[in-house]
């Protein structure tokens, strides 16, 4: 057996070097060809980085060759000096891998050392372990499911779309320390969350039991089993984090909430020897219909396209997990069979969506049984707050608000006053309530506008008719699971900082805040698009043709170029002569002067401008390239991750786009 695997090598090693050397001699065409077909798509994920560098330098990334079933060979050293020749092509408007990566790549040998297992203690990227939310990740997908990556560097400053609390919480948390228990880039704040949340009394085989329950209910996979029997330990830790009920699993940021949790929860397991389960919180008792009946996927020329399904009775009104799936269901997945671009992954995808949404399942069920598919094998406990049986672990929480009613807003409203006083702004005003933070739930939804004995007497012995509104439900949660830690998105931060001094009147031990990964996937030729002109990742966001204009005027011949600009410069410098010397003459003369100077600047910059016209009916492949990258990263207008589904990209890529962001 030894002997043919050395066999396989040798001749493996062979059909390299042949490569290698036809490669010497031809290989810009040989790129255009496409020779290796490694790459069909580019993930951008947004966090702060300081180097680019290839993926395939870990172990799990390297390049294999299957020589018999129970036997792989590793082939990296070859791929990674093909990887490190510079390409020039002609053409990158095509959706077609490109078997190399351009120079300025920090290889294996060149690049500096970091760890993987502890990001809070790693002095050479101190803040990576709060950043991991905005780095830009391009991933090259190969045929054979193997994924290979560089990272850019992004600052999340650049973004219009992040506000300064998110941002002052990733770059200068000591300015938000007040507001929260811990800064989670210091290995010291997790140690006292973890001690904390093992410490504080819960009733965990309660809650255990049940979500082995709903697990079954739902076929989960066995590993999303064992990580809820895991949850009955007393030194078991979770990382928690939720989202509402979305159509199909939501908008792609809720993927990547759930794959943050599941990262983290193997991180610190890893980090700190304690045992912790990632959970997904499904907000099954939202009623907030249009936040979960549309879903939005890009068709086969990268057109937004958007599926909505119809009201149903109670629509608005009544939470999503008493809504069943109907008839109309089947017709919805139908048309959005026809929308997505067809792959191979497409079919599976499309019994899966009609295994999870098949008639008389509720929303929310179907929702977590979309994630259950997804993540599960990640050991996801994905978790639906609408279950009757949980609400009895609620309870004493219920009591706790419906006996102070008000306190809980007017913590939360002193808090965002001191936010709004240290130039943030304030998620939830909280000025004029002063009932209890709960909704009622009767057949619809309701907020409970004032607190008596009767409702005292119910949260004790009916909590199934009660829902926390956004201020509580944190507390809940937390009350039920050991969290250790919250992956929140960047707008949660903001109303999860007016909660410390609820969480102290709950007796609740308050939980580290972890921002979400964030993610943009362009395919190879819109990556290389950006990467080639240097282009603002952000630019491509505006609506109108500002960023192309600027990127075609960069890309004027430049004796054109330098020709404009020495007019620009004659002009002004003439005229500003004329405007000083007429004034001896005639001092009436001088706005005349001046009137002559801003109609020859408006005539040069018509001029340009028609220039600029002129070479985007020259260059159509530079403005397709734009328009192409700008429509998958910035679907009409909205970031990528907001703007689409994550049936859009798990149709593209399939499993490897999940198997990418874990290893990531």
């Amino acid at each position: 057996m030894h002997a043919a695997i050395r066999r396989v090598i040798d001749r493996a090693r062979d059909r390299f070097d042949e490569r290698d050397n036809v490669t010497h001699r031809h290989w810009p065409a040989l790129a255009q060809h496409d020779i290796e077909r490694i790459a069909n798509g580019v993930l951008l994920s947004e966090i702060r980085g300081a180097i680019l560098e290839p993926g395939g330098y870990r172990r799990g990334d390297v390049g294999m060759v299957d020589v018999r079933a129970y036997e792989r060979v590793e082939l990296f050293e070859k791929r990674r000096r093909l990887f490190r020749r510079k390409v020039e092509t002609e053409d990158f408007d095509r959706d077609e891998p490109i078997a190399t990566l351009t120079s300025g790549l920090v290889c294996a040998e060149d690049r500096p050392q970091r760890t993987r297992t502890n990001l809070m203690e790693n002095p050479e990227w101190p803040e990576r372990f709060r950043r991991k939310v905005q780095d830009r990740i391009f991933a090259v997908q190969r045929s054979n499911g193997n994924i290979n990556s560089l990272q850019i560097p992004v600052d999340i400053r650049r973004f219009s779309w992040i506000k300064k609390l998110a941002a002052d919480y990733a770059f200068q948390f000591s300015t938000l320390a007040p507001f929260f228990s811990g800064d989670p880039s210091v290995a010291s704040s997790w140690a006292t969350a973890i001690a904390r949340a093992q410490q504080h009394p819960r009733q965990r085989s309660e809650l255990s039991a049940l979500l082995t329950k709903q697990l079954e209910r739902r076929n989960a996979p066995a590993a999303a089993r064992d990580a809820a029997t895991r949850l009955a330990d007393p030194h078991t830790v979770a990382i928690v984090t939720g989202q509402q009920a979305g159509l199909f699993g939501g908008p792609l940021f809720t993927l990547y909430k759930a794959l943050t949790a599941a990262k983290l929860a193997a991180q610190i397991s890893n980090d700190h020897g304690v045992p912790a389960v990632a959970v997904f919180w499904v907000e099954a008792e939202d009623h907030d219909w249009d936040e979960v009946a549309s879903v939005s996927v890009l068709d086969s020329e990268l057109q937004r396209r958007t599926i909505t399904l119809p009201p149903p009775p109670g629509a608005g009104h009544s939470p999503v997990a008493t809504i069943k799936v109907g008839d109309d269901m089947a017709r919805v997945i139908d048309e959005l069979a026809s929308m997505l671009p067809q792959t191979e992954f497409t079919a599976d995808l499309i019994v899966t969506l009609r295994d999870s949404y098949a008639p008389g399942i509720s929303m929310s069920d179907a929702f977590a049984r979309v994630l259950d598919r997804t993540l599960g094998d990640l050991g996801l406990i994905v978790y639906e707050c609408s279950d009757r049986a949980a609400k009895p672990l609620a309870s004493a929480v219920f009591t706790h608000e419906v006996t102070h009613p008000g306190r809980t807003w007017s913590l939360a409203g002193d808090a965002g006053q001191q936010l709004a006083a240290a130039g943030y702004h304030t998620q939830v005003d909280a000025s004029s309530q002063t009932g209890p933070a709960l909704f009622r739930i009767d057949g619809s939804r309701s907020a409970v506008e004032a607190a008596d004995g009767q409702l005292i007497d119910d949260a004790r012995t009916r909590p199934e008719t009660f829902s926390p509104n956004v201020l509580l439900r944190p507390i809940v949660e937390d009350s039920l699971f050991p969290t250790v830690c919250y992956v929140s998105g960047p707008n949660e931060l903001a109303y999860l900082a007016q909660l410390r001094k609820v969480y102290e009147h709950f007796g609740v031990p308050m939980p580290l805040f972890y921002p979400r990964s964030s993610a943009t996937i362009l395919d190879s030729a819109s990556a290389r698009f950006l990467e080639k002109h240097d282009l603002p990742f952000e630019a491509l966001q505006a609506r109108d043709e500002s960023a192309l204009n600027r990127l075609l005027a960069a890309s004027l011949p430049e004796s054109v170029d330098r020709a404009l600009k020495e007019a620009d410069e004659a002009i002004s410098e003439k005229l500003a002569a004329v405007v000083a010397s007429v004034t001896a003459i005639d001092a009436t003369l001088e706005g005349a002067a001046k009137s002559t100077l801003g109609k020859l600047q408006h005539d040069m910059t018509t001029l340009r401008g028609k220039v600029i016209n002129a070479a985007k009916k020259r260059d159509e492949t530079l403005r397709r390239q734009f328009l192409r990258a700008q429509a998958q990263a910035f679907p009409d207008g909205i970031p990528q991750e907001r703007a689409l589904s994550s049936v859009a990209l798990l149709n593209r890529y399939g499993p490897a786009l999940v198997q990418r962001l874990v290893h990531e």
